[in-house]
């Protein structure tokens, strides 16, 4: 009897299991398992589209406004990478700041054809419009991480190539640097009240963010900098990372270097394209460019942060690295805010990246937070 029942049992739950078929709750929970989460749309795209190598070879002329900066080695590696991927179709000849037009007029000699392309830091195009330095870098803005997903998965590549493609060019991010050093300073300033009275050196939005606190700012050219530190003329400056200020030497003739770099949270760049010379392009060269920008985006990251560790090592021979205490970086936060309000209510440009950017920020505020107490210190045995 007992080996009849268990045949019966057997043969129950089979037929149950055919008959349920794939509809049955349990077929169900396995299929939720396994459902596609999210998508990549150029897969849709690409996925019957025929790729053909061109023949055609083409030679372009590029500047940029870097002289003697550690960041003209991110254009070299943006115009190798097209020559290396191209085979030698598209050649990026890469000329000395200055030798073709001056670093700051690259932007208007690319727009008429002068220049094929130029390689920048948007922000310097703010005379052109304010909305350029939105993607630059903004006080309390975004960092590395944010750029890259605003700017390549939530519209941030749409408006900057409107914003661009007014004046008759095609841009891509193209390298971020990170944080900036907040300050190179001969005063010891942590403290909202001890900024009062400084004169400083800093340019762009921050310029009237501290303008408006009551710090005086004197928005000098970066050749500038070392002999207005040198003889006083400033008490303190910013201008750039750590490895891109090691060769300028603000750290031997300065007391402190004063932390975080508020006025800029990252430092992005792009490379830009006259484009009635982008639109001679054959598909796939113009894929290969976009796709070296990319490339570019990634490594420039991981090299200047590499490079700032021992440039951080040298600073601190020199130099004494300060923090801004919580109350004046509170402080600076809501100067910056209300600076930011004021400049959107009247510009329309401006409003329309921030708010994007704004969004972003709030909806990715979430995750952040629940990632954020893990940070990668090293190991205190």
């Amino acid at each position: 009897m007992k080996k009849i029942a268990l045949a019966v049992l057997i043969a129950f739950v089979a037929v149950a299991f055919v008959t349920m078929g794939p509809t049955s709750a349990f077929a169900q929970q396995q299929q939720k398992k396994v459902e596609k989460f999210g998508e990549d749309k150029r897969i849709a795209e690409w996925s019957k589209k025929k790729f053909e190598t061109s023949t055609q070879k083409f030679n372009w002329r590029m500047s940029d406004p870097w002289a003697g900066l550690n960041y003209h080695d991110m254009v070299i590696h943006f115009a190798d990478t097209i020559r290396a991927c191209s085979g030698g179709r598209l050649e990026i000849k890469v000329f000395p700041t200055g030798a073709i037009v001056p670093a700051m007029e690259i932007f208007e000699a690319t727009s008429k054809g002068t220049l094929d392309a130029f390689h920048s830091w948007p922000g310097y195009w703010k005379g052109r419009s304010e909305a350029f330095v939105a993607y630059a870098s903004v006080p309390f803005g975004l960092d590395n991480e944010g750029y890259n997903i605003w700017y390549y998965e939530r519209g941030g590549k749409a408006m900057f190539d409107e914003l661009y493609g007014r004046f008759g060019m095609v841009p891509f991010f193209c390298g971020n640097v990170g944080m900036e050093i907040g300050m190179h300073s001969n005063k010891r300033a942590t403290k909202l009240d001890e900024f009062k009275g400084m004169k400083v050196r800093t340019v762009g939005w921050y310029m009237d963010i501290l303008t408006k606190m009551g710090v005086s700012v004197t928005p000098l050219p970066g050749a500038e900098v070392y002999l207005a530190l040198e003889r006083g003329v400033v008490d303190a400056a910013e201008f750039s990372s750590p490895s891109a200020n090691i060769p300028a030497g603000f750290h031997e003739i300065t007391k402190f270097a004063i932390m975080p770099g508020v006025h800029q949270p990252s430092c992005q760049f792009d490379v830009v394209f006259n484009k009635k010379k982008w639109d001679e392009l054959p598909e796939d060269l113009k894929i290969i460019v976009e796709t070296a920008a990319k490339e570019t985006q990634l490594w420039a990251n991981a090299w200047a942060e590499n490079m700032n560790i021992e440039a951080v090592k040298i600073m601190k021979t020199k130099t004494e690295f300060v923090k801004l205490d919580d109350a004046t970086i509170i402080n600076f936060a809501k100067a910056t805010f209300e600076f930011l309000d004021d400049l959107a209510a009247k510009n329309p440009d401006v409003k329309k990246v921030l708010d994007s950017q704004e969004k972003f920020k709030d909806e990715f505020a979430d995750w952040r937070d629940l990632r954020g107490r893990l940070v990668p210190w090293p190991r205190a045995d």
